[in-house]
C-alpha cells in the first residue's frame, strides 16, 4: 500500500472527552427553544387581553330554520376584515380547528369540535368570497371560502376550508344570495315603516 493509504487507514476520530461542555449546550438551547415557546404563549395571551372589548359569540337559536347547505372540512380561523394577517383571537376564533357549517334561513351555525362553537345570524353576513389565505394559512386561489360578518362594532374575515374544494363555489353563491335576501327585505321594511 502506498503511505498515504496507511495514513488515511491509520486515522481515527478523537474521543469527545469534554461532555460537560456539550451537555451544557444542549441544556442552553433547551432553555432558549423553552423561553421562545413562553414568550410567544404569552403574545397569544396579550392579544386575546387587547382584544377583550369583543362582544361574546352568539349562540345558535332554538330554531335555525330549513338547512340551506351543509359542509364539513376545517376552521383556519379569523381576522379583522380586509387584513388577512390580523387574527382575532380573543372567545377562541384564533384556534383553528374541524367544522361542520349550517347555513341555515337564520345565519350561519359553525360547530368546531374541541373549541368553541358560534353562530353569524343571517343579519350579520356581509360578503362571502374565495381566497387563497388568512392568518398564517396560505392556500391555492380559491381554496378557502372567507366569510366577511359584523361582530359588535367590528368587521370580521372568518376562513373555512371544505373537505370537497369543489363546494366553495356554491357557498359563495348561497351566502351571497342570503345576504341580498336579508338586504332587500330590511329596505322593504324601512321603506313600509317610513310610509306610516
Amino acid at each position: 500500500m502506498t503511505p498515504v493509504i496507511l495514513l488515511a487507514a491509520e486515522k481515527e476520530s478523537a474521543e469527545v472527552t469534554d461532555w460537560a461542555a456539550r451537555a451544557g449546550w444542549v441544556v442552553g438551547l433547551a432553555l432558549f427553544v423553552a423561553l421562545l415557546y413562553w414568550l410567544m404563549r404569552e403574545g397569544w395571551k396579550w392579544r386575546g387581553t387587547l382584544q377583550g372589548d369583543l362582544p361574546e359569540l352568539p349562540a345558535a337559536p332554538d330554531e335555525p330554520g330549513a338547512v340551506r347547505l351543509t359542509m364539513s372540512g376545517r376552521y383556519h380561523g379569523s381576522t379583522t376584515a380586509g387584513q388577512w394577517l390580523d387574527r382575532i383571537v380573543a372567545h377562541g376564533l384564533g384556534a383553528r380547528s374541524r367544522v361542520e357549517l349550517t347555513l341555515t334561513d337564520a345565519g350561519l351555525d359553525v360547530v368546531r369540535p374541541g373549541a368553541t362553537d358560534f353562530f353569524i345570524p343571517a343579519g350579520a353576513l356581509r360578503e362571502a368570497v374565495l381566497g387563497k389565505g388568512i392568518a398564517g394559512k396560505v392556500l391555492t386561489e380559491g381554496g378557502l371560502l372567507v366569510v366577511t360578518w359584523a361582530h359588535g362594532d367590528k368587521l370580521i374575515d372568518s376562513g373555512f376550508r371544505s373537505d370537497r374544494a369543489a363546494e366553495h363555489n356554491e357557498w359563495v353563491d348561497a351566502v351571497n344570495t342570503m345576504i341580498d335576501k336579508t338586504a332587500s327585505n330590511t329596505e322593504t321594511k324601512t321603506e313600509t315603516e317610513g310610509a306610516r
